[in-house]
C-alpha cells in the first residue's frame, strides 16, 4: 500500500507538472507564454495573448490535470483499499501535489502559473457543488470588474466559507482546513496582481470585448 500511495503520489505532482500553456504555445504559434503578457504560464495570460480558443484549451487541461490527480483517490476507495474519510485525505493529497507541480513544474525549470485552473479542477472532484457556486461568483466578480484575478481570490475565500457554514451539509473538518489553505496560497500566489489592482494597473479582460478592442 505505502508503494501505491508513493507512485500516486509522484503521479500527481508529474500531472501538475505538464505545462500546457508553454507547450501549447510553442507547438501551435512558435512562441514562449512566458516571454508576452504577464509572463505567467497559465490560463489567463494564454486568453490574453494567444485568444479564446488557446486560453479556453489551457483552462480545460489544466483543471483536467487536478480532477485528474484527485480522482486518484477514488481508484482506491472503488477498490475497496481505503474508506471513505481516507479516500477525502488522499483526494487533497494528491490534488494538492498536482497543483504545486503546476506552481513548480519539473519539465520547466520549477518555473509554472498560478495554480488556479489546476485548483478548479481538484475541487471540481472534492465537492462538486462548492464548486459550481464559486464558479458563478467567479463569474460574478469578473463579469463586475473585469479582473480575473480578483474573481479567482474571491472564489477562493468563499469556498471553505461554503464548507464552514455547512451550506451544503456538515463537512470533514480537514477539508474546510484545507480549503483556507488553498484560499492562502491563491492570495499568496496573487500579491503581485494585489498591487496592480490597488494601482490601478492590472490588466482588464472582457467577456465580451468592447468595440475598438483586440
Amino acid at each position: 500500500m505505502l508503494f501505491i500511495l508513493v507512485g500516486l503520489s509522484l503521479l500527481s505532482y508529474l500531472l501538475g507538472s505538464i505545462p500546457t500553456a508553454i507547450w501549447y504555445g510553442d507547438r501551435y504559434h512558435g512562441i514562449d507564454i512566458r516571454q508576452h503578457g504577464s509572463g505567467n504560464a497559465g490560463a489567463t495570460n494564454t486568453f490574453r495573448v494567444l485568444g479564446k480558443k488557446a486560453g479556453s484549451i489551457v483552462l480545460f487541461v489544466d483543471a483536467l490535470k487536478g480532477f485528474a490527480a484527485a480522482s486518484l483517490a477514488s481508484l482506491l476507495y472503488a477498490f475497496g483499499l481505503v474508506d471513505w474519510q481516507t479516500c477525502v485525505t488522499l483526494k487533497i493529497l494528491f490534488g494538492f501535489l498536482a497543483i504545486i507541480g503546476h506552481l513548480l513544474p519539473v519539465f520547466c525549470d520549477f518555473k509554472g502559473g498560478k495554480g488556479v485552473a489546476t485548483t478548479l479542477g481538484m475541487v471540481i472532484a472534492l465537492h462538486p457543488q462548492a464548486a459550481l457556486v464559486s464558479s458563478l461568483v467567479f463569474l460574478l466578480v469578473f463579469a463586475i470588474s473585469h479582473y480575473v484575478s480578483l474573481g479567482s481570490m474571491v472564489t477562493s475565500i468563499v469556498f471553505p466559507l461554503l464548507l464552514q457554514f455547512g451550506v451544503f451539509g456538515k463537512e470533514l473538518p480537514i477539508l474546510i482546513y484545507f480549503g483556507f489553505i488553498i484560499s492562502f496560497l491563491v492570495i499568496f500566489t496573487h500579491r503581485k496582481n494585489i498591487s496592480r489592482i490597488i494601482s490601478g494597473t492590472e490588466s482588464r479582460m472582457y467577456l465580451i470585448p468592447r468595440k475598438g478592442r483586440l
